[in-house]
C-alpha cells in the first residue's frame, strides 16, 4: 500500500489591515462636522479688507465711528451729544436711525489700546444688531523703526 503523503500547505496569514471601514467612518464624521460647524460658531461678522498692503480706500458714503475709550464708555460721532458717553440702548437707537435712512452706511469701531476686548466686541455686536452691513475696526499703523 502506497501512502500518499499529503502535502501540508500552510496558508499564509494575511498581515494587511482592511482600512475601508475606517475610511467610511472618517467620511461620515467629516460630513457630520461639516454640517454642525456652522451651527456651533457664533460671533460678530466683520468684513475684512482683501488688500495685502496699502491703505483702505474711503467709502462712498460717510461712515459712522463708534469710539470705546479706556474706561469702556461708548461715544458715537452722530447726534447732538458727540462728546457725551452713550449707553448700549442710545448707541443702538442712533445707529438704527442712521441705518434706516442710509442702509449702506459703514460702521467703524475705534477702541482704546487698554480697553477690555469684550467692550469693543460688544460695540460691534450692537452695530450688527442695529443692521449695519459692515463693521470695521480703526487701527493705527505701528511706528517704523529706522536702523
Amino acid at each position: 500500500m502506497v501512502k500518499h503523503s499529503r502535502r501540508r500547505t500552510r496558508r499564509r496569514l494575511m498581515a494587511e489591515i482592511n482600512v475601508v471601514p475606517y475610511i467610511d467612518v472618517m467620511l461620515v464624521l467629516l460630513v457630520i462636522f461639516m454640517v454642525t460647524a456652522p451651527l456651533i460658531t457664533s460671533g460678530v461678522k466683520v468684513s475684512l479688507p482683501q488688500v495685502k498692503t496699502g491703505a483702505i480706500t474711503g467709502p462712498a458714503t460717510e461712515s459712522v465711528v463708534i469710539t470705546v475709550d479706556q474706561f469702556g464708555d461708548y461715544y458715537i460721532d452722530i447726534g447732538a451729544e458727540k462728546n457725551q458717553p452713550a449707553s448700549d440702548q442710545i448707541l443702538y437707537d442712533r445707529l438704527r436711525v442712521v441705518l434706516d435712512y442710509q442702509p449702506d452706511t459703514p460702521i467703524l469701531v475705534r477702541g482704546d489700546n487698554s480697553v477690555d476686548y469684550g467692550r469693543v466686541v460688544r460695540a460691534m455686536a450692537i452695530a450688527q444688531k442695529a443692521g449695519a452691513p459692515e463693521v470695521g475696526l480703526i487701527t493705527v499703523p505701528p511706528e517704523r523703526r529706522e536702523p
